[in-house]
C-alpha cells in the first residue's frame, strides 16, 4: 500500500515540477519582453525630447514636422507603456506585462509549493517502506506501527499538496520570524 501512494506521490510532484518550470519559462519571457518595450519606450523618450530642444530653435515647416514627430513619439511611448488590447487581451505594454509576469510568477510559487509537500510526502513513504521491511524481518510490531505513523506523515503532506500547498512553507516562514529579528512577521 505504502509503494501504492508512493508512487501516486512521486507522480504528482513531477507534474508540479515540470508545471512550476513551465510557469518560470513563461515569467522570465514575460520579463524580458517587459525590458525590451521598456529600453524602446525609454529611448523614444528620450529622441522626444531632445527632438523638443530642436523645435524650440526650429521655425516654419522644420518645427511643424518636427512636432508631429514629438507627437508620434509620445503616441508611441504611451502605447509601449500601456497596450491593453494586444497580445489577444492580455495586454502588452510595460503595465500588463509586468502584472502578467507577476500572475505567473505566482502561478510558478503555488506549484513549487505543491511539489515540496509531495516530495516530502514521498520521503515519507519510503520511510514507511523501509519501516515496513524491517518489522517484515524482524517481527518488531513497533516498527510496524511507526511505519503506519510515517505513512500517515506521508498522506498528509500528499493531501496538504492538494488542498493547502502553502500551509507547510508559511508555517516554516512563521517559526523562522519568531527566533530572527523580525517577531513572527510572516513574509512572502
Amino acid at each position: 500500500m505504502l509503494a501504492l501512494v508512493l508512487a501516486f506521490s512521486e507522480t504528482f510532484g513531477k507534474s508540479s515540477q515540470t508545471a512550476a518550470l513551465n510557469f518560470q519559462i513563461e515569467a522570465s519571457n514575460l520579463w524580458n519582453f517587459f525590458q525590451a518595450k521598456n529600453i524602446r519606450r525609454t529611448a523614444i523618450i528620450v529622441a522626444s525630447e531632445s527632438a523638443k530642444i530642436e523645435a524650440a530653435t526650429a521655425d516654419g515647416p522644420r518645427k511643424a514636422a518636427i512636432e508631429k514627430q514629438i507627437g508620434e513619439w509620445t503616441k508611441t511611448a504611451a502605447r509601449y507603456q500601456s497596450e491593453p488590447e494586444a497580445g489577444g487581451g492580455k495586454g502588452e505594454g510595460t503595465r500588463e506585462l509586468s502584472r502578467r509576469a507577476q500572475e505567473t510568477e505566482k502561478e510558478r510559487d503555488l506549484q513549487l509549493n505543491k511539489y515540496h509537500n509531495f516530495e516530502f510526502a514521498s520521503a515519507a513513504f519510503q520511510i514507511g517502506i523501509v519501516m515496513a521491511s524491517a518489522a517484515v524481518i524482524t517481527g518488531m510490531m513497533a516498527l510496524a506501527w511507526a511505519a503506519i505513523g510515517i505513512g500517515l506523515i506521508g498522506v498528509l503532506f500528499t493531501t496538504t499538496g492538494f488542498v493547502m500547498p502553502t500551509f507547510p512553507h508559511d508555517i516554516l516562514h512563521f517559526v523562522e520570524g519568531l527566533f530572527g529579528s523580525h517577531g513572527g512577521e510572516v513574509h512572502h
